[in-house]
Parts: C-alpha cells; sequence; structure tokens
C-alpha cells in the first residue's frame, strides 16, 4: 500500500471512527478538542490525497468493486469539505454549549460520509455514503430532539431525500443490467435502454440532495438545526454533493442525448426561482437556504452543458461563501437570539469583525467584481450561451436576483437599526473561537475566484472538462448587472413578495404527496406488523409450546418404555447370540477352514517337481483353450 493510499483511507476512517466513539460517550469536556484535532488531521491528509491522486479498489458484488478513487474534481473538492468541516467545528466549539460528544461526533461522521462521497469510484461506494449522509443528516437537523418542531423537520428533510435517492438503486440495477458494471466513469458505455434508466436514476437523486426544484422545500426546515449543521450540510456536504454527483456522471449526462438539457434547465429554472423565494423571506437563515438552492442551481446548469470545470469552480467558491453566512447568522442567532431580518438592522455595525466578512461574503454572492462567485458564476454563464442563448438569458435572470437578495442581506447588515445596540440589556457576545472561522471563510469568498480566471481556468479546464476561458464582455456584463442591481437595493427598500414567502407552496404539496403518505404506510406497516405478523408468531409459538408437551407425553409414555423393554431384553438377546455363535458360527468357520485346507491340498498335488509331468499339464491347458478357441469361432 502506498502512502497515498494510507493517507486516504486514514482520511475516512478516522472521523467516522472518533466521530462513532464521541458520539456514544458522554465525553463533553474533551469533545471539542478531539474533534478539531481529528477534523485537521482528515485537512491535512486531503491535501495529501490531492497531490498523490490514490485509488484504492476491493471485491463487493459480481460486476463490482467498492473503489475510492482520487482523480483530478475530487482532488480539487475534496480539501474543500475537510476545510470547510474543520472551520465549521471551531465555530461549533465556541457556539454549541451542551451535548457536545454527540453534536462534534454526528458532525464527524457526517464529514467521512461527504469525503466518500467525492472519492467514490463505484456506485456501492456511493450509495454507502449517500446513505449515511441522509440518516446523519436527519440526526443533525433533528439535534435538539426534546422540540418536536425540529425533529419533524428532519423527518420530512430525511423522507423527501431518501424518496429521491431510490434513483440510485434504480440507477445501479440499470448499470448491471446495461452490462457497464457499477463504476462510474463507466455507466455512460451501459447499453441502450438501460443507459436512459441509469442517467435518469442519478438525476432524480441528485437534484434531491441538491435540493432543486421539485425537492427544495425540506431545505427550508432544515434551518431548524443547529448553525453550525445549516453551515456544513449546506456548503461542503450533502446539498453540495447532490451537484457535485451530476459534475461527476456528466459523460453519462452527455451520452443520452436529453439529460443535458433536462439537468440544464432543472438548474436554471431553480435558480430564478429560489432566487425570488429567497428575495420573499424575513429571516436571514431562510433567506440564506432559498440562496443555496439558487446558486447551487449554477452547478446544476454547469453539469447540463458539460462545463464541469466552471461548475466545480463555483461549487468550491460557494461554499466558503456560503459557510461564511451561515456562521455569520448563527453568531448574531446566539448572541441576539433573532434571525429575523428586521431585527438584524445595524447588527453589523455592533460586531465589524462578523460584519465585514459577511459582508465580503454577501458581496461575493451579489457576483461584485472582482470577488469569488462573479468569475465562477460567469464560467458557467459563458458554456451556457454556446449551449443555448434562452439558458444564457435565463442564467443572467438568475444572476440579477442573485444581487437582489444579496443587497437585501447587506441593506439589513449596516442600515441603523434594532440589531445594532441589541434587543436587551447584556445581549449575548460573540466569542474569538466564532470569529476566527469567519476571517478565513472570508479570504476564500474573496480570492477563490481565480479558478476560473486565467492562468487557473485552462489547466482546470484541461484537468475536468469544460470550456474556454470567459470573454472580458461576458464578465462586463455580469459585473455591471450585480452592481446596478446592488445599488437599487440598498438605495430603496426590498421588494418581498408575499407569494414566494413559504416556498411557492412546494411543502405543502409535498407534504400531501410524499411525507404524509409515507407516515401513513409505515403506520399501516406497523399496525400490519403488530395484528397479523406479530399474532401469527404468538399463534406459532403457542402451537409449537402444544406440540412440545405431546411429544414430551409421547416422550415419557411410549419411547421410554419401548426403550425400558428393549433394554431388558437385550441380556436374553445377548445370551441367545452367544449360544448361536457357538453353535452355528463356529462350526461354520471350522467346516469352511477345513474345505481350504483340501483346497490347498489339491493345489499341490500337481506340483511334483517332475518336468515331464509340467509339460503334460501345459499341453492339456493349451489343447483346453484350442477347444473353446474352435467352438466359439464355429459360433461365431
Amino acid at each position: 500500500m502506498t502512502v497515498g493510499q494510507a493517507a486516504l483511507l486514514v482520511m475516512i476512517v478516522l472521523p467516522a471512527a472518533v466521530g462513532a466513539v464521541l458520539a456514544l460517550t458522554r465525553a463533553d469536556r474533551v469533545a471539542a478538542p478531539i474533534a478539531l484535532v481529528t477534523a485537521g488531521l482528515a485537512a491535512a491528509l486531503a491535501c495529501i490525497t490531492a497531490l498523490t491522486r490514490p485509488a484504492v479498489s476491493y471485491p463487493f458484488v459480481a460486476g463490482s468493486d467498492f473503489a475510492l478513487e482520487v482523480d483530478a474534481l475530487a482532488a480539487l473538492t475534496m480539501p474543500m469539505v475537510a476545510a470547510v468541516t474543520f472551520l465549521v467545528l471551531v465555530f461549533a466549539a465556541g457556539n454549541i454549549g451542551q451535548s457536545q460528544a454527540r453534536f462534534h461526533g454526528l458532525m464527524l461522521i457526517f464529514s467521512a460520509a461527504a469525503l466518500v462521497t467525492v472519492t467514490a469510484a463505484s456506485l456501492p461506494g456511493l450509495l454507502l455514503a449517500w446513505e449515511l449522509m441522509g440518516a446523519i443528516s436527519y440526526a443533525l437537523i433533528g439535534f435538539w430532539w426534546r422540540d418536536s418542531d425540529r425533529v419533524s423537520a428532519g423527518l420530512t428533510a430525511f423522507i423527501t431525500t431518501r424518496t429521491a435517492d431510490l434513483g440510485l438503486y434504480v440507477a445501479a440495477g440499470a448499470a448491471l443490467a446495461g452490462g457497464a458494471g457499477m463504476a462510474l466513469a463507466e455507466l455512460s458505455a451501459a447499453a441502450d435502454p438501460w443507459r436512459h434508466v441509469a442517467a435518469a436514476g442519478i438525476l432524480v437523486a441528485a437534484l434531491g440532495k441538491a435540493a432543486q426544484l421539485p425537492f427544495s422545500f425540506w431545505l427550508s426546515g432544515a434551518m431548524k438545526g443547529p448553525s453550525p449543521v445549516s453551515a456544513l450540510l449546506h456548503s461542503a456536504a450533502m446539498v453540495a454533493m447532490g451537484g457535485y454527483l451530476l459534475l461527476r456522471v456528466e459523460p453519462l449526462l452527455a451520452s443520452t442525448g436529453w439529460a443535458g438539457p433536462v439537468t440544464a434547465w432543472a438548474g436554471v429554472l431553480t435558480a430564478v426561482l429560489m432566487g425570488v423565494v429567497a428575495l420573499g423571506q424575513r429571516e436571514l437563515k431562510q433567506l440564506l437556504a432559498a440562496s443555496t438552492i439558487a446558486q447551487l442551481g449554477f452547478v446544476v446548469l454547469a453539469a447540463g452543458v458539460g462545463a464541469v470545470s466552471g461548475g466545480a469552480s463555483h461549487l468550491v467558491a460557494h461554499a466558503s461563501v456560503k459557510a461564511l453566512l451561515f456562521l455569520a447568522a448563527g453568531a448574531w442567532l446566539s448572541a441576539l437570539g433573532t434571525e429575523k431580518i428586521a431585527d438584524l438592522r445595524g447588527v453589523a455595525r455592533r460586531w465589524p469583525v462578523v460584519g465585514v466578512t459577511a459582508a465580503v461574503a454577501a458581496l461575493a454572492l451579489a457576483g461584485f467584481a472582482p470577488l469569488s462567485l462573479w468569475a465562477t458564476k460567469d464560467a458557467v454563464l459563458a458554456a451556457a450561451l454556446e449551449s443555448s442563448p434562452w439558458l444564457y438569458a435565463a442564467g443572467l435572470v438568475a444572476a440579477a436576483m442573485s444581487a437582489a437578495y444579496s443587497g437585501k442581506i447587506l441593506w439589513a447588515m449596516w442600515r441603523r437599526g434594532a440589531g445594532e445596540k441589541g434587543r436587551a440589556e447584556g445581549a449575548g457576545r460573540v466569542s474569538a473561537l466564532e470569529q476566527v472561522p469567519l476571517v478565513v471563510l472570508g479570504g476564500g469568498a474573496a480570492v477563490l475566484g481565480v479558478l476560473a480566471l486565467p492562468p487557473l481556468s485552462p489547466v482546470l479546464a484541461d484537468a475536468l472538462g469544460g470550456h474556454g476561458e470567459v470573454s472580458i464582455a461576458e464578465l462586463a456584463v455580469s459585473a455591471g448587472i450585480a452592481a446596478a442591481v446592488l445599488l437599487l437595493m440598498l438605495r430603496f427598500r426590498s421588494p418581498e413578495p408575499e407569494w414566494a414567502l413559504r416556498w411557492l407552496g412546494l411543502e405543502a404539496i409535498a407534504q400531501a404527496v410524499v411525507v404524509r403518505p409515507s407516515l401513513a404506510l409505515a403506520r399501516a406497516l406497523a399496525r400490519f406488523d403488530d395484528h397479523v405478523v406479530d399474532r401469527a408468531v404468538t399463534t406459532l409459538a403457542a402451537r409449537v409450546s402444544v406440540l412440545a408437551r405431546a411429544l414430551a407425553r409421547l416422550d415419557d409414555h411410549v419411547v421410554d418404555r419401548a426403550v425400558t423393554t428393549l433394554a431388558a431384553r437385550v441380556p436374553v438377546l445377548a445370551r441367545a447370540a452367544a449360544r448361536a455363535d457357538e453353535d452355528g458360527v463356529d462350526r461354520g468357520v471350522v467346516a469352511i477352514a477345513s474345505q481350504v485346507r483340501r483346497l490347498g491340498q489339491m493345489a499341490r498335488a500337481p506340483q511334483t517337481g517332475a518336468i515331464h509331468q509340467y509339460f503334460l499339464q501345459t499341453v492339456a491347458f493349451l489343447a483346453a483353450g484350442a477347444v473353446i478357441w474352435s467352438v466359439y469361432a464355429m459360433m461365431g
């Protein structure tokens, strides 16, 4: 095993194992330091594996291995996942005060599942990580389990994404049926129609995880989880992994002829409509949730038009931006006890470090030049223009919406109001542990746009696949739109479309179509188990008991008596057998021995030692043989 392979395995196993131990213990006092050391080591190992590009594979099922591989796409994404996890846990060390062992343990397991997702080279590995992310997300969203609303939100998220996840199982079956095996890189070689089935299954699963339309609503309820959970789950893990998977299987999408355009339009329409939803929100975390979906719409658009390098760059830069904004929202929520935008007016003035870093992230989110998402978003839009002018036009509308809801955030943060002084005497504080990660993430939000600009953009395009460089004209158009919309939003009061406040009514539809039927089915199966299966088992157990007692009586009164009687007869039989042996067997043996002795004497008779007798015996034998041959010849 090479150093790179060992680093890859330890990077995954270490946080998973440490997280499991922490989650099952009550070591709250040491949980945060242990988690930080573990996450830091995982981040360092992620950098090592990104440089060495290892691959490991283990036999799993016929036609497929459990394979992990660090290719160019994983090498770009994996350090981002590990680094954001570490920074979020630093923030959590100063923000989460109760059940720290359980919290940090679940977060480490969650990050390990995300790292497996990034490096998975076959469907078995992807399915394992995909399911684990979904299960742990339920536990994290409903972390404060005494609050039934939080648990209900986690359950809604789990059922919704779990329903979409069934597409991965369909894709796995189609891949095997199509003869391509289950390696992700070989799915496009599956025979028709299985290739189309595999593409459809993966598309549904990825759209569900990325909260794209029509699955977007679940992310609204997920905001009831702790702020560090929102920061990790919606920036670098789970939700981001939906877009990442589509970038990973872009050759499969392109090979079908239909999946690419469907993916592109799903992404751009989500970016537009969720931008409107974000503009209509009155709570900061809800706004950030909708904007997360909208920004991932650009990543999905990139996968649909083949701009893998642009989509990956946008994914990495967006992780830094959105993690920062969620952590800032969490810091203000802990300090002031509110996330209502109206109550946060002027909050950036009270905590300047949080305010300045959050302002950098909000400007980047708006696409303001020269910050990160300005360039990465345009790398995607340039590819969309090559594919369809209508896609490009819709993408520009989505970009304008990004600037609009970002302007709403900036307006609320800096305009004087209730948040500047705190809503009450002795309002909470923002600790140094909560502020340090924001500074680091702010640097990423400012500079990660270089991934989509020369000289790095051509290198990434060659390594990942994608389109050429973004033209200066396109960059200028995008920067002008962002600047104009920002000025309008800062000058005038932000519009809040009422019809978008409740997320387009998607949650009500999903509750009626997916969640309630799933729960009703679960209750029906529980009743079936109680009244049919359980009763059948109980009845069978009772019958077995009756049968056992009957067999016991049979044993006592029949078998046992027969054995006793037989035992009494055994001595009589033994004596009879002895007499038979003496009278019959011994005599028979003696008679046989006498006959054998007699035959031996007869056999010695011709052995006289006289040569002439031996000649006579030979002649007699040959004569007998001649007679037998003659008879056989005549009969033949």
